[in-house]
């Protein structure tokens, strides 16, 4: 045979003087293929490095088997969790993940979803960045009838699901915990207001104050894009105010970390002289000194919900009756919160 030839199933049907369809069966397992034959039927396809065509079977089927994933950035822990989750489902069932990153704009989102829709993916699955303020991008997948799956970030939609954590409750607990160990004048350092997890989650927060009588500021409301530099800058900003907080609840880790260090190197003790919570229960929290206070996410649980949730939708098995799929959180009470006068 030609070096460099594609072998099809009519040259492994001539090696046995056998007909073309007899190979196909038997490379599919058919039972009507003797089973000897289809010993002879594969050895001679390994023999002659026959490689199935995957591209012509996925057109005969209209699908690609590969699933499109957009989230806001790849340099996350929780967005590597989440992604560990679905290559594990999606892999399972047959699918690729083809993963790209918005990098928080809502400009490359849109990009990357027309990108997405000309690679022919079979459905996607998307987080959305911090300025996404609607949906208009992605009308050219709901005219398609191709299935989207929103997780964490998400924005209500009839004809998608979403994947989430209750983080309305999730804040309101951190809150009522530094409330209950004696902070009175606390601190959120929120995310772009736009986004569900944030708006939920300082929702919480004022909810919390509200139901403990203490009134609301909107002088000790921080919002930023909650990096590294954004949780040093609160903490030089907290550091001039006359009056000094007693308690911070950052809507994410990386940021609270980044405070308390800001912070100590300023010579004030946490949690004695500020209490400190985060959010998402990254590595980072149990590294710093004193590990943080946060809460857990289940990210790869996320992961995995979201793409079993959309396979079900490719293969038409999803229900109709949830559209919103909520999974439970946990508040991890850890010593940059716990004040040693107080043990609630």
């Amino acid at each position: 045979m030609k070096s460099g030839k594609d072998v099809t199933i009519y040259d492994i049907a001539r090696e046995l003087n056998i007909s073309a369809s007899t190979v196909s069966r038997g490379l599919k397992n058919h039972p009507h293929v003797r089973k000897e034959v289809k010993k002879k039927i594969l050895s001679t396809a390994r023999r002659l490095g026959y490689q199935k065509n995957k591209f012509a079977s996925d057109l005969r089927q209209k699908r690609t088997h590969t699933i499109g994933v957009i989230v806001p950035r790849l340099d996350s822990y929780f967005v590597s969790t989440v992604i560990s989750g679905m290559e594990k489902v999606a892999n399972k069932a047959g699918y690729n993940l083809i993963i790209s990153q918005s990098q928080e704009s809502a400009q490359k989102e849109s990009s990357i979803v027309t990108t997405m829709f000309n690679s022919q993916v079979d459905g996607l699955m998307i987080s959305l960045s911090y300025n996404t303020r609607n949906l208009d991008h992605l009308n050219i997948l709901f005219r398609k009838k191709i299935p989207i799956v929103f997780f964490d970030r998400v924005c209500d939609h009839p004809k998608c699901k979403s994947v989430v954590i209750n983080n309305y409750r999730a804040g309101y607990e951190v809150t009522e915990h530094l409330i209950k160990q004696g902070c009175k004048r606390i601190v959120h350092l929120g995310g772009s207001l736009i986004r569900n997890v944030y708006n939920d989650r300082y929702q919480g927060y004022r909810q919390a104050l509200a139901d403990h009588n203490i009134p609301h500021d909107d002088k000790l409301v921080i919002i930023s894009d909650l990096s590294n530099q954004s949780g040093r800058d609160a903490a030089r900003r907290i550091m001039g105010w006359k009056n000094l907080p007693d308690g911070i609840f950052a809507a994410n880790d990386n940021s609270a970390v980044s405070a308390i260090c800001e912070l100590k190197r300023s010579g004030i003790k946490i949690p004695e002289d500020i209490a400190i919570a985060g959010f998402n229960n990254d590595p980072v929290s149990r590294v710093v000194e004193p590990n943080l206070t946060t809460v857990h996410y289940p990210g790869r649980e996320m992961g995995e919900i979201s793409a079993d949730t959309l396979i079900n939708a490719l293969n038409q098995s999803q229900s109709e009756i949830l559209n919103s799929i909520v999974l439970s959180h946990s508040l991890i009470i850890r010593e940059s919160s716990r004040r040693k006068s107080n043990h609630v």
